[in-house]
């Protein structure tokens, strides 16, 4: 799952990115509000963690841009306790939930995983391309029922393949979205990733990842499936 954390407290940046990204987030971290706005208009994200006092743009400006919008992306408020007024007005503006600092990183995770319930609900956390199975919660990959243990890094190339089944990717589109940033593009990174997950999960046929000369990769579209 991909986070975005709008904070210009170091500290507090700086244990919330390493305690998801131990958890299997990829979370893209921006200090002000200018760029925060920029990055939450911009890219698409599974929840956004906002504070609400930051350089530039205050992060209810950035909240009431994003419903305008039409962005229904969850968002966490990251408040002040002594800010009971903007708290309110940020759930009225469209926010989905709250949390006081300070706080604990395991309870941030557990707001996330509740908000992403409750705002998908579990159908839309399970991702199922024929026989192979995704559960983004817990992080759990399933083949024909055998359960795969993978890495961080490569649980999230899978989901993104198995997102849109028969759809190509380029190198650095994999690059950008499942490691987070640009690489030089002669790196073997997604090739090497790529031949660790055909090896650990065995894919049958009707799924195969596939290379596509001189593009990328795609995992294959089982027939019938829409």
């Amino acid at each position: 799952m991909k986070a975005l954390l709008i904070e210009d407290e170091q500290r507090i940046a700086s244990f919330v990115c390493a305690g998801l990204r131990e958890h299997g987030f990829l979370v893209e971290h921006c200090e002000d509000g200018n760029q925060g706005y920029d990055y939450a208009l911009s890219r698409d994200y599974d929840v956004v963690l906002l504070d609400i006092m930051l350089p530039g743009r205050d992060g209810l400006s950035i909240l009431k841009a994003m419903r305008r919008e039409g962005r229904d992306t969850p968002v966490i408020l990251l408040t002040a306790r002594n800010e009971l007024d903007d708290r309110l007005q940020g759930l009225n503006l469209g926010a989905d939930d709250y949390l006081a600092k300070p706080f604990y990183v395991e309870e941030l995770l557990a707001r996330i995983h509740a908000l992403l319930r409750r705002v998908s609900g579990e159908r839309q956390n399970m991702l199922a391309v024929g026989p192979v199975r995704l559960d983004r919660l817990s992080r759990v990959a399933e083949v024909d029922g055998r359960s795969v243990e993978l890495t961080s890094r490569e649980f999230n190339l899978m989901e993104y393949l198995m997102r849109s089944p028969g759809r190509v990717y380029t190198r650095t589109q994999i690059l950008e979205h499942v490691w987070g940033y640009d690489f030089e593009p002669q790196t073997n990174m997604v090739d090497v990733c790529i031949q660790r997950l055909r090896k650990k999960l065995e894919l049958p046929d009707e799924v195969a990842i596939e290379a596509v000369r001189g593009v990328g990769y795609r995992l294959r579209k089982p027939e019938g499936l829409p």
